[in-house]
Protein backbone atom coordinates (compact mmCIF):
# COMPACT_ATOMS: atom_id res chain seq x y z
CA UNK A 1 0.00 0.00 0.00
CA UNK A 2 1.37 3.54 -1.01
CA UNK A 3 1.53 6.05 1.85
CA UNK A 4 1.71 9.82 0.94
CA UNK A 5 2.65 12.47 3.00
CA UNK A 6 3.32 16.45 1.99
CA UNK A 7 6.14 17.45 4.13
CA UNK A 8 5.06 20.75 5.95
CA UNK A 9 7.69 21.87 8.55
CA UNK A 10 11.65 21.80 8.71
CA UNK A 11 14.07 21.88 5.91
CA UNK A 12 12.05 19.47 3.80
CA UNK A 13 9.02 21.62 3.79
CA UNK A 14 7.68 21.35 0.38
CA UNK A 15 8.49 17.82 -0.46
CA UNK A 16 6.93 15.09 -0.68
CA UNK A 17 7.24 11.78 1.23
CA UNK A 18 6.30 8.86 -0.67
CA UNK A 19 6.70 5.20 0.40
CA UNK A 20 9.07 6.36 2.58
CA UNK A 21 11.21 8.02 -0.15
CA UNK A 22 11.51 11.91 -0.24
CA UNK A 23 10.75 13.58 -3.79
CA UNK A 24 11.39 17.37 -4.33
CA UNK A 25 9.09 18.84 -6.60
CA UNK A 26 10.22 21.44 -9.54
CA UNK A 27 9.08 23.54 -12.50
CA UNK A 28 9.52 22.48 -16.46
CA UNK A 29 12.45 25.19 -16.13
CA UNK A 30 14.23 24.27 -12.93
CA UNK A 31 14.11 20.78 -13.62
CA UNK A 32 18.34 19.75 -12.77
CA UNK A 33 20.46 18.78 -15.51
CA UNK A 34 20.70 15.37 -14.80
CA UNK A 35 16.91 14.50 -15.55
CA UNK A 36 15.54 12.22 -17.78
CA UNK A 37 18.86 10.43 -18.22
CA UNK A 38 20.15 7.14 -16.90
CA UNK A 39 23.84 7.19 -17.36
CA UNK A 40 26.24 9.40 -18.94
CA UNK A 41 29.04 7.14 -20.10
CA UNK A 42 31.77 10.36 -20.85
CA UNK A 43 31.00 11.91 -17.11
CA UNK A 44 30.57 8.04 -15.11
CA UNK A 45 27.49 9.82 -13.31
CA UNK A 46 24.06 8.62 -13.13
CA UNK A 47 20.96 10.56 -13.43
CA UNK A 48 17.41 10.51 -11.95
CA UNK A 49 15.51 7.64 -12.68
CA UNK A 50 12.21 8.09 -10.18
CA UNK A 51 9.66 10.89 -10.45
CA UNK A 52 6.32 11.61 -10.87
CA UNK A 53 3.81 14.87 -11.62
CA UNK A 54 1.67 16.43 -9.72
CA UNK A 55 -0.37 19.84 -8.82
CA UNK A 56 1.73 20.90 -12.10
CA UNK A 57 4.96 19.55 -10.15
CA UNK A 58 7.68 17.18 -11.41
CA UNK A 59 8.50 15.56 -8.08
CA UNK A 60 12.32 13.98 -8.41
CA UNK A 61 13.82 11.66 -5.95
CA UNK A 62 16.53 13.08 -3.30
CA UNK A 63 19.29 10.38 -3.41
CA UNK A 64 20.77 12.02 -0.43
CA UNK A 65 17.42 11.38 1.76
CA UNK A 66 17.67 10.78 5.38
CA UNK A 67 14.13 8.85 4.98
CA UNK A 68 15.55 6.69 1.40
Amino acid sequence: MKTFELVRRGKNKGKILLNSVLYTGYTVGNLPNKFAYIYDEEKDNEGYTHWFNRGGLTYIHVPDSPFS
